[in-house]
């Protein structure tokens, strides 16, 4: 957590998770802030979602061109890769909650939100969706209870703007069907001697169009959904204090331990035995790198 209290009208609480443990939803950061006068950020890009919703004051929001005026009740979407930018206003300088996340299901359900079809802004009235926000906000930590929570408030937070704003479910035989096909066979498989081809195979259609349907769906190629999955599930191996860097290796897929090191410390930073002396020593919680992303 990060706790800025820079006047006595302006503060920031926020958390940033450097490692996601579910592909399939995750919470990359969280938080609120009551911001100075001017205080922007941008113009730039996010690599995931990003919610906000503001609580007082006022701000502008600019995006393909527009700019956008916003007070309480009023909320804004950044979608991966477009190019964004928002201050507060300098007279009445807003208040803000933001979630920001990603995952394998995340487009799917910004989908199901309606959110994406309408303008990058939209007014939500009551304070439901705020609230629920919060919650997300008050339950960061470490741990698989506490990441469970998360994922939970954000799908709550999530549905509510379903069932203010979404459309209907989307029609049988769309793509994503293929993907959630490729993501379950993973899941089973993750652990024997699997490819991206058999990956496809398993779905029913080509490795290019499997390749497609992932960078459209999951924002990642398959291979690369593969390797970050597997890498996932030996960490939380590792975590256990259970098994050995080789057994944790063998068990997620690996044949080669030298390997497995190399592709574990590219993903989670440091080589899979410093992650699981650093897990033993904090009691099997996941590091977390925090700062301000709002």
């Amino acid at each position: 957590m990060r706790w800025d209290a820079v006047t006595n009208d302006e503060f920031r609480r926020s958390f940033r998770f450097s490692f996601h443990s579910n592909l399939g939803l995750a919470v990359y950061s969280c938080g609120v802030q009551k911001c100075g006068p001017g205080h922007a950020w941008g113009p730039a890009v996010r690599d995931h979602y990003l919610i906000h919703c503001v609580i007082s004051g006022r701000g502008g929001f600019s995006c393909r061109g527009k700019r956008y005026r916003l007070s309480a009740g009023d909320g804004f979407v950044v979608v991966p890769e477009r190019i964004v930018s928002y201050a507060a206003d300098q007279d009445d300088p807003w208040e803000y909650c933001w979630v920001g996340f990603n995952g394998a299901d995340a487009k799917r359900l910004m989908d199901q939100t309606g959110l994406l079809e309408r303008e990058p802004v939209f007014h939500y009235g009551d304070r439901k969706p705020e609230d629920l926000l919060m919650g997300i906000c008050n339950a960061p930590g470490s741990g698989p209870g506490r990441e469970a929570r998360m994922e939970s408030a954000l799908l709550l937070f999530l549905a509510a703007l379903m069932d203010r704003f979404g459309k209907p479910a989307e029609p049988r035989g769309n793509g994503y069907g293929y993907v959630q096909k490729a993501i379950q066979y993973i899941d089973y498989n993750y652990s024997g001697n699997i490819s991206v081809a058999s990956v496809a195979a398993s779905a029913g259609i080509s490795r290019s169009h499997l390749y497609r349907l992932f960078i459209q769906y999951v924002s990642m190629p398959p291979n690369e959904y593969l390797m970050r999955y597997r890498i996932s599930k030996a960490a939380a191996l590792l975590e256990s204090g259970r098994l050995t860097v080789g057994e944790a290796a063998y068990s997620t897929g690996f044949s080669d331990q030298l390997y497995f090191s190399r592709v574990f410390k590219k993903y989670m930073g440091v080589p899979p035995s410093r992650y699981m002396a650093n897990s033993l020593v904090r009691g099997g919680g996941e590091e977390q790198n925090e700062r301000s992303n709002g």
